[in-house]
């Protein structure tokens, strides 16, 4: 019998290898990759036919810590602005948006 956290592990994993066999990046239009944990959320831009990662941004970083803890929609904001900062610089202006299976 399976206890229903390893039961909503399994569905999230099986959400993510479905949306995973859809979503693809190139270099002209990296896959956004999102990860959420209880604690922290971070995002990837990934090239997935040269397997490079173009740019990452997270709330463990030392950048946004130092922004104070805030709540998780606020950090989640900051997060987003500084992938776009770094994507903008990376010269990436679209992506493919991956949830992960969130």
């Amino acid at each position: 019998m399976k206890t229903a956290s390893s039961q909503r592990h399994a569905g999230r994993l099986r959400r993510h290898r479905r949306v995973r066999k859809k979503v693809s990046g190139t270099a002209e239009r990296p896959r956004l990759a999102v990860y959420r944990s209880n604690k922290h959320i971070s995002v990837q831009l990934i090239d997935d036919l040269n397997g490079h990662t173009i740019a990452a941004a997270s709330t463990v970083e030392p950048d946004l810590r130092k922004q104070g803890s805030g709540s998780t929609v606020d950090a989640a904001k900051r997060v987003g602005t500084l992938i776009a900062q770094r994507a903008k610089s990376a010269g990436v202006t679209k992506v493919v948006y991956d949830r992960g299976g969130f």
